[in-house]
């Protein structure tokens, strides 16, 4: 173990074996950034977007930690859901450019939100732990060509609201209200308030 992993897991406070329940790149780089290794377990969960954006967010995280979960193992299971939503209506991620172009429309000089649920689950004995962050976020006006140039490079194709603060998007977004790891897809200060909070609950008795 290294002396920045062993760093980590202090301040995130466990030792053990960490699982990301999530095929996101982006997630897993910022496990890495911290020092840690995570196994990577993705799952198929449907992605149905409904109701209030932080309660979807939140189930749906939920929803992963539990399908990455395997009987009888010490690790934990940290899953996540970003929700962009404009006017309280939830941004997925587009399913092809002219719903990618639809999306930046929305978001064009206004200010969003976006909501990531977080979950961590304890493999020995099933419990899980959950929470939600919320970032405020503005975008520039966007005119047809920049909206345009987004589209086409393929950056937004997989993710909510169609694009991705860390990359090309970047160039449009002048202001963040709140965490932006959040926006990045993983609230790190949450995720380490959930996993010490699941370290400190007690082991349940398995029947």
């Amino acid at each position: 173990m290294t002396d920045r992993e062993r760093a980590a897991r202090r301040l995130l406070g466990t030792d053990r074996r960490l699982v990301l329940a999530s095929a996101s790149p982006r997630r897993a780089e910022l496990l890495r950034g911290l020092g840690l290794e995570p196994e990577i377990r993705p799952v198929d969960v449907p992605e149905d977007l409904s109701g209030d954006p932080a309660a979807e967010a939140v189930r749906l995280a939920e929803d992963k930690a539990r399908a990455a979960l395997r009987s009888g193992g010490e690790a934990l299971v940290l899953a996540a859901d970003t929700v962009v939503a404009v006017d309280g209506d939830p941004l997925g991620k587009p399913a092809d450019r002219d719903e990618t172009i639809r999306m930046l429309r929305r978001l064009s000089g206004r200010v969003h939100q976006v909501v990531t649920g977080v979950a961590v689950a304890r493999e020995s004995d099933g419990t899980l732990v959950s929470g939600a962050e919320t970032t405020r976020v503005r975008f520039d006006e966007l005119d047809d060509d920049t909206m345009a140039a987004l589209a086409d490079s393929g950056d937004g194709d997989d993710k909510a609201g169609a694009y991705g603060i860390q990359s090309l998007a970047g160039l449009v977004i002048p202001a963040v209200d709140g965490d932006y790891f959040n926006v990045v897809g993983l609230p790190l200060t949450l995720l380490r308030r959930l996993v010490r909070r699941i370290e400190a609950e007690p082991a349940k008795e398995i029947r």
